[in-house]
């Protein structure tokens, strides 16, 4: 494994897979010695509580939740 120009380095996919690992995932690096740790950052929220999060927000829409109903339903 190599470190490109701009410092990056490739996770293994068996590790990405095995820690959970996904895109957008913190992650810290703590110096052990002469190694280095890579390790998910504590107090994560889960893939779902992010997505949620990135569609949680105020309707531009100026219809009534009795209205948008109606639209659902048919």
């Amino acid at each position: 494994m190599r470190i490109t120009s701009k410092g990056q380095v490739t996770i293994p996919v068996e590790i990405r897979d095995r820690l959970g690992l996904l895109p957008d995932t913190e992650v810290t690096f703590d110096v052990v010695g002469t190694s280095v740790r890579v390790r998910k950052a504590a107090g994560q929220s889960g893939r779902g509580a992010a997505v949620v999060a990135r569609l949680r927000g105020r309707s531009r829409s100026r219809l009534t939740t009795d209205e948008i109903l109606a639209l659902t339903r048919g």
